[in-house]
């Protein structure tokens, strides 16, 4: 059975949609292949943050990618949040609007 992967909201998927070329492309491989074998791919595509939120790193020539997301019951991947990295740490803003995001979801889905 495969993965189901949904949107916090549309402005997450718009905002990955909008995602420079190769690095959209990079998402729809990715994505694609966790649906078909489950969210953790392990270094270097998904990383742990904490608290069960994980990373989707992407990399193109336009730039590195993050997309923040979270594995739930009965096959569901959320993702909460994408931005384009600028620096080579992530932002901690970056973090917190997603696990704010993730604690919403997990609050509504419980």
């Amino acid at each position: 059975m495969d993965y189901a992967i949904e949107y916090y909201s549309d402005a997450v998927a718009d905002k990955i949609l909008a995602l420079p070329d190769t690095l959209a492309a990079r998402y729809v491989v990715l994505t694609r292949r966790m649906v078909a074998v489950g969210p953790n791919l392990g270094l270097p595509h998904t990383e742990a943050i904490g608290d069960g939120l994980f990373e989707l790193g992407l990399k193109g020539q336009e730039g590195i990618a993050r997309v923040f997301f979270c594995a739930l019951a009965g096959r569901r991947v959320i993702v909460f949040h994408a931005f384009i990295k600028k620096s080579q740490k992530t932002p901690r803003r970056e973090i917190e609007t997603a696990r704010m995001r993730m604690k919403e979801v997990k609050h509504a889905d419980s």
